[in-house]
């Protein structure tokens, strides 16, 4: 898992299975050094969790400020998984995490092309400092998960949100251990949100070693709350976008109609029983009643900006080429190819219907 933040940047690896931790575990740390492929590494070691980190610290790479400590690498918290992270560290500032979506798409995309410490202007070869960086109020954390996606790799038995969270919140874990001094501010998911909560409670309740995650807030970046919600949406954006009508009445209301008789009773059943089975089929129902007719009669066009064509040239994927260099990835300690949207971790996630029974209204009023 890769992350990034205001004063580090870290590529983070994943190894190997979550597992809770045992009730007699210590929480203990080990430091050392190791040398791969050219770069020397710090090393740190997690106890309670078995999870370690490799990092390089200052390289110099996007976060140049005067001040501002830089740390890139990889956990490991099992065999053959290896999440790369990215954090820089302003002092006296909450910690935020950042995920981008997909799934199964990288949070360098977040870094590079949003709100990171550093942007490429107008196609530049190099980055420059971007003055409206997140940096300037926050620790910025960006993790590329799950395996497989970024820079991270090995083995990923992920396939859901649920499955996702124990190795986020182990990565927290041993994050907290070594740099102890950092509070948190959280930006991610409900479902992350709602286990690092859990975990509290048994932290907290003695059936679980750890340290509790102080998490204090919760931002949502463009989501999707509930397949219910949004299949509808889509017919209705569709129709009434005043950049570009993409359908007209005819096709809106025989969308709407097919929505009612046919996506709508199966995203129902899948949140009704859970199952892979029923909310796989959901996705497929509501992809071919709903998704595709809308994709078709609309012509060619970008799904984030309809009044763009679907191979939207901007922003400029730059910022991929220039870490994908092989002194880059040295430098910041990557140790595998950049992936920007991963297929293989995203066709997990489908495979489980992971979309259509995620509703997370109710986490989001439980957080609240």
């Amino acid at each position: 898992m890769w992350f990034s933040s205001t004063a580090w940047l870290l590529p983070l690896a994943l190894a190997g299975s979550v597992q809770a931790l045992p009730k007699g575990a210590k929480i203990g740390t080990t430091a050392s050094h190791v040398r791969k492929g050219g770069v020397t590494y710090n090393v740190f070691e997690h106890a309670a969790t078995g999870a370690r980190l490799e990092y390089v610290n200052n390289s110099g790479i996007c976060e140049t400020t005067k001040g501002v400590n830089q740390y890139s690498g990889y956990l490991s918290v099992g065999e053959n998984q290896n999440m790369f992270f990215c954090r820089n560290n302003p002092q006296q500032a909450p910690l935020s995490a950042w995920f981008n979506g997909g799934p199964g798409c990288s949070s360098m995309i977040g870094l590079f092309q949003e709100h990171g410490p550093c942007h490429f202007v107008n196609g530049e070869d190099t980055p420059s400092l971007n003055e409206h960086s997140w940096n300037n109020f926050a620790n910025m954390l960006y993790i590329d998960q799950p395996i497989g996606v970024g820079f991270s790799y090995g083995d990923n038995p992920v396939n859901s949100t649920w499955t996702a969270a124990p190795y986020v919140w182990k990565f927290l874990q041993a994050f907290y251990e070594h740099f102890p001094h950092k509070s948190y501010g959280g930006h991610y998911g409900p479902g992350f949100a709602s286990y690092i909560l859990d975990q509290n409670n048994a932290i907290e309740a003695g059936s679980q070693k750890g340290e509790k995650v102080n998490l204090v807030a919760l931002g949502i970046n463009n989501g999707m709350f509930d397949s219910t919600l949004q299949e509808k949406a889509y017919i209705t954006f569709a129709y009434n976008n005043t950049y570009r009508q993409l359908i007209d009445e005819s096709l809106k209301d025989k969308l709407l109609e097919a929505y009612e008789s046919e996506c709508l009773p199966a995203v129902q059943k899948c949140q009704q029983t859970q199952t892979n089975e029923d909310c796989q089929n959901a996705g497929s129902v509501c992809g071919e009643s709903v998704e595709n007719p809308i994709m078709q009669a609309g012509g060619d066009f970008d799904v984030y900006d309809v009044r763009e064509p679907s191979n939207d040239p901007n922003p400029p994927e730059t910022y991929s080429k220039y870490i994908a260099r092989p002194d880059i990835m040295k430098a910041i300690g990557a140790r595998s190819d950049y992936q920007e949207c991963a297929d293989a971790p995203g066709q997990k996630f489908g495979a489980t219907g992971d979309g259509q029974y995620l509703d997370i209204r109710f986490q989001l009023t439980d957080l609240t």
